[in-house]
């Protein structure tokens, strides 16, 4: 592959009533040493203020203000479709509650893709309220590490990348991954692409020299068999019901499929111990859709 030259970089932002967050998102992709060629902002929950937002961010944008929720897999669907339409070498996504931790993440992701002749590259997604630590666990081995100082000893994670936060696609690799399946909303949308760029045998990775903060995501992550283990529990109703019917969805895939026996242990130890019956069929049924593929809302 060539390197970047004169390329094309698009950022996709995704956003929904925040403008607030979205402001700094913005700041912080108009500081870039890098400059991107555009950001296209799709919104979920159209208002002036959010459009004031991004007109007054000083970046080349494209606006657009999608008069039905697309969630986050349909709003960079969209997004990065439009960025290729609009002839992005490069697809830079980005998050409306994240933001690259320093003004020389793009360079450094540019180099790193073109070093290690890379399709992606993501970076290290780290606490805003502490970039020592990981905003999303990472497993290294039989265990998962929470802090940066547990990969000390590299400096690039090869085939991992926790999407969508920074997340660096060339234009050709999307010919080949594709982009968010709709039908997926919200959460498991970034695991499901992730899965695809396993399975294309494209050379992917995490560059731990490049940070991207974002809220800390681990308290959903609640610990069992002492900690040894952990079972996602979100404390919002609605976000379960997708993190459990899209996981459902997932497990059914070619390349997760041995995870549902896992999975069927890990909850019914989790909500058994809670004496949660009415939660442990609740779950089941919610992975019971998610393999039959029934993609109704709540």
């Amino acid at each position: 592959m060539s390197g970047p030259g004169a390329e094309k970089v698009i950022a996709v932002v995704v956003t929904r009533q925040r403008p607030r967050l979205l402001t700094a998102s913005l700041a912080a992709l108009a500081s870039q040493t890098w400059p991107v060629d555009s950001v296209i902002v799709i919104d979920n929950g159209p208002d002036e203020e959010t459009a004031a937002v991004v007109a007054a961010s000083g970046l080349p944008n494209v606006y657009l203000a999608s008069q039905r929720n697309l969630g986050g897999a349909g709003g960079f669907a969209l997004g990065m479709l439009t960025a290729l339409a609009n002839g992005a070498d490069w697809v830079w996504c980005a998050d409306d509650d994240g933001r690259p931790a320093g003004p020389t993440v793009l360079a450094d992701l540019l180099a790193c893709a073109t070093e290690r002749d890379l399709a992606q590259v993501s970076p290290a997604v780290v606490d805003e309220t502490d970039p020592t630590r990981l905003a999303f666990p990472l497993r290294r081995g039989l265990r998962w590490r929470r802090t940066l100082a547990d990969f000390a000893d590299v400096d690039f994670l090869p085939q991992y990348a926790s999407l969508f936060n920074g997340a660096l696609f060339r234009a050709d690799a999307l010919e080949v991954v594709g982009v968010p399946d709709y039908r997926l909303f919200l959460r498991g949308d970034e695991t499901e692409v992730y899965r695809r760029m396993v399975r294309s045998g494209l050379r992917f990775g995490t560059y731990l020299g490049a940070a991207y903060v974002h809220p800390q995501g681990t308290d959903e992550f609640l610990p069992i068999l002492g900690g040894r283990l952990s079972a996602q529990y979100p404390s919002d109703e609605v976000k379960r019901f997708f993190v459990y019917r899209n996981r459902g969805y997932l497990m059914a895939q070619p390349g997760m499929r041995w995870l549902f026996p896992l999975e069927l242990l890990r909850f019914s130890w989790f909500f058994l111990a809670r004496r949660d019956v009415r939660g442990l069929r609740r779950w089941f049924s919610l992975v019971r859709q998610g393999r039959h593929e029934r993609f109704t809302r709540p």
